[in-house]
């Protein structure tokens, strides 16, 4: 019997989380993804979690994805995630003359 509740329960949260799916849209997970990856990509350039290669990956990462959104969210969150990038390249070229200009830390 408690087996067959957990596969019921197990079958119930499936069913919502198919649910939930359905009412996901792709461009409200990028925006969300772009917060993520851009407070990734800052945490990253700090003195004390630096690592300048994961930083440039999330630039990169910014630069290929924000325009996708164009057209598909407010023109503000696109111009939004535009200036964000461009602090964080910013950041990046400060973090690689305080390194020594290698780019690698």
């Amino acid at each position: 019997m408690p087996e067959e509740e957990a596969e019921r329960r197990d079958e119930e949260l499936i069913r919502q989380l198919e649910e939930e799916l359905k009412r996901v849209k792709v461009s409200d997970l990028l925006v969300q993804t772009l917060y993520t990856v851009s407070s990734l990509g800052y945490s990253r350039l700090g003195a004390e979690n630096r690592d300048l290669e994961q930083a440039r990956l999330a630039i990169e990462a910014m630069r290929a994805l924000v325009p996708v959104l164009e057209g598909s969210v407010p023109e503000e969150v696109v111009s939004d995630f535009n200036q964000v990038t461009a602090n964080m390249q910013l950041a990046y070229a400060k973090a690689v003359s305080d390194s020594g200009g290698d780019g690698e830390s």
